[in-house]
């Protein structure tokens, strides 16, 4: 353990490690509840979700301590998921066999590029603000899907502003108008419950905050008639859960998956943009969370960073890092997830004085323990989970400090970048405008030459898929 791990090297211990692993697993063990009742919307099993949110973490956060010997867990990530869910599946009308292959091609298109400076190429295109602007949009658009899974918005529509399908789906226009609910339901109830119970024991530091929050308000949900629990031997088995896995592992290799992606001509430039975005966002979560962490503790060095830079392949301890972050996104889509990444909690565990790969193996093997509350956690209901989800939300908007918003020419767009991410219910869309305004910006300033080739192609495919779009539509 000590030749393989070099704990001595890098100044921890065996206790070190094991703290570091307990806390980072307690940090962003609230994965294993809230992936699965989002993606689970999409039409996935949420037997199959549940198990593959913990194999997929299980496999990935191994895979990262032995390739890169660094402290980093991996799992689905938010945000990521949330893109699964309402962009591709929801708003671009894909199955989610065809996300899961779109997820698989991100994770190859990963590797590849990280194999090469392509993916150094495209962090280094984008600005550090636009950057931070796309991470707390994400973090924007978490805490709004929170609020809304909490039920506390209502949305009013007047007649003729809204249209009708033959499905009995609602397309409202614009005048819509949202407003607070009356807090009357125990439903909502229960929400701001878990929301104030979640953010006081965040603020009071409390380690594993966001999970004691999510288990104490589905508890909570007995008295408020929320939860019932002669559900509770109707809920999904661990027997079951297996069986619904074999009926999504590997469906993103298939007919149904990458078979199906590319049958429809017209899709394609959709479909090409969509995997960009999956890729843009999973690289940028990741390389910030390392960068943000790493730097700081001293797992990653200056030297690091300059030799990540400046060469290809796995030349330093960064490389290896991206390696297998772009591994698990693989490992995860065969299993049946949305993009796995890097956990920004694992600072909790670094923090806690971990360093070495040691501390993944902490963490996977409390995850493969997970396995053993299948039966109680399909009864956790999403009064529990969207305060997780609001709280996650908001400690990703602190990347907002980063941005000179005196400075209008960043300012406007880091706005629309982030802005509308939440008001489009899309991450890609987001990423687009930011792109788009971004490069007009600097056009009419004359600053062309600051531009990277591969933002300005970006911009454009990004306008073509809207030409496009609305050719076919009209």
């Amino acid at each position: 353990m000590e030749s393989f791990f070099k704990l001595k090297e890098n100044g921890t211990s065996v206790s070190q490690e094991i703290l570091g692993g307990l806390t980072t697993f307690f940090a962003m063990s609230y994965i294993i509840f809230v992936n699965p009742a989002m993606l689970s919307q999409s039409g996935i099993p949420w037997g199959a979700v549940f198990l593959a949110t913990i194999i997929a973490s299980v496999v990935s956060t191994l895979a990262m301590g032995f390739i890169a010997n660094v402290p980093y867990a991996l799992a689905p990530g938010m945000g990521l998921n949330a893109f699964f869910v309402y962009t591709v599946v929801f708003g671009l009308g894909f199955t989610w066999q065809e996300a899961l292959a779109m997820v698989l091609l991100c994770g190859i298109i990963n590797v590849l590029i990280t194999v090469t400076k392509i993916r150094k190429q495209i962090i280094v295109a984008i600005p550090d603000f636009l950057q931070n602007a796309i991470s707390g949009g994400i973090g924007i658009f978490i805490a709004y899907i929170g609020i809304k899974n909490a039920g506390l918005l209502s949305f009013t529509l007047d007649p003729g502003t809204y249209l009708a399908l033959d499905s009995g789906t609602i397309i409202g226009s614009s005048a819509a108008v949202p407003a607070l609910v009356n807090f009357t339901t125990p439903g909502v109830l229960l929400s701001l419950v878990g929301l104030f119970l979640t953010i006081i024991l965040v603020v009071k530091r409390v380690k594993g905050a966001i999970l004691i929050g999510i288990a104490v308000t589905t508890l909570l949900g007995l008295p408020f008639g929320v939860v019932d629990l002669s559900q509770l031997g109707q809920s999904t088995s661990i027997s079951q859960a297996f069986a619904e896995l074999g009926s999504v592992f590997g469906v993103a290799l298939g007919r149904e998956g990458i078979g199906s992606l590319f049958s429809d001509p017209s899709r394609i430039i959709t479909v090409l943009m969509t995997i960009f975005a999956f890729s843009l966002s999973d690289t940028f979560d990741t390389l910030g969370t390392f960068i943000g962490t790493g730097r700081r503790s001293g797992i990653f060095s200056d030297e690091d960073l300059r030799t990540m830079e400046n060469s290809s392949g796995f030349a330093s301890k960064l490389d290896k890092a991206l390696f297998g972050d772009s591994i698990g996104t693989i490992i995860g889509a065969i299993i049946g997830t949305s993009n796995t990444t890097t956990y920004v909690e694992s600072a909790a565990g670094i923090e806690a004085g971990a360093r070495t790969g040691l501390h993944n193996v902490v963490v996977a093997v409390l995850f493969l323990l997970s396995i053993l509350v299948t039966p109680i956690a399909g009864i956790v209901p999403a009064q529990a989970t969207a305060p997780a989800l609001i709280v996650v939300g908001v400690m990703m908007m602190g990347s907002f400090k980063e941005i000179d918003w005196d400075n209008f020419a960043d300012a406007v767009p880091a706005f629309f970048a982030s802005a509308f991410m939440a008001l489009s219910y899309s991450i890609s869309q987001g990423i687009a405008a930011g792109f788009i305004f971004y490069c007009v910006i600097k056009i009419v300033r004359r600053e062309t030459k600051d531009l990277h080739p591969i933002l300005v192609g970006a911009s454009v495919l990004f306008l073509l898929n809207y030409i496009l779009m609305a050719y076919l539509s009209a």
